[in-house]
């Protein structure tokens, strides 16, 4: 959609998101989801787990999103070595043949290998901010970056679309 847009516009635009950057300000008009219930087949529509939120924001949020995003891989990219999930070219397959390799240089060298393995549900859902700014400053992510993260998470809200009606503006606590 944006690479069929005049050059004038995407050369506004680009200045745009390079002024996000520059400042370390996300725009609260960006940060607006409206969520808009979607039905899973073969469930009971009377409760409400019967229902998928999906959260649709604007493009220019989207796109700022996906800048971000490619900045902070950018950063992170060879300090998390071990840091397998949501990440490029790696999956949990990597990292259990990883683990299945370090378990048996365990029994050639007879020691223990003692692992913990952790699902925490809806993870997402309950970031904890703050400690995620903390865990970005200890690595040593620059400033500028983290700043506009932290103005990305906090201050956003939502409305609850259903047809034509929607719901008081409502906010999101992590």
């Amino acid at each position: 959609m944006i690479k069929n847009l005049p050059v004038r516009i995407i050369l506004r635009i680009t200045f745009i998101i390079n002024c996000i950057f520059k400042f370390s300000y996300f725009p609260k008009s960006w940060k607006t989801a409206v969520v808009v219930p979607i039905y899973k087949q073969g469930k009971n529509a009377q409760i409400p787990d019967s229902y998928r939120p999906i959260s649709l924001l604007s493009s220019l949020s989207k796109l700022a999103e996906t800048v971000i995003l490619h900045r902070l891989e950018a950063e992170t990219e060879n300090k998390l070595p071990f840091q397998f999930g949501f990440r490029k070219g790696l999956s949990t397959t990597e990292q259990l043949i990883r683990m299945t390799e370090h378990i048996r240089e365990g029994f050639i060298n007879r020691a223990s290998t003692a692992a913990v393995f952790i699902d925490i549900a809806k993870a997402f859902d309950r970031v904890w901010i703050d400690g995620l700014i903390y865990k970005m400053h200890k690595l040593e992510i620059p400033r500028q970056l983290i700043l506009l993260i932290q103005s990305y998470l906090k201050g956003r809200n939502f409305t609850i679309r259903v047809e034509k009606e929607s719901s008081t503006l409502g906010i999101i606590l992590s």
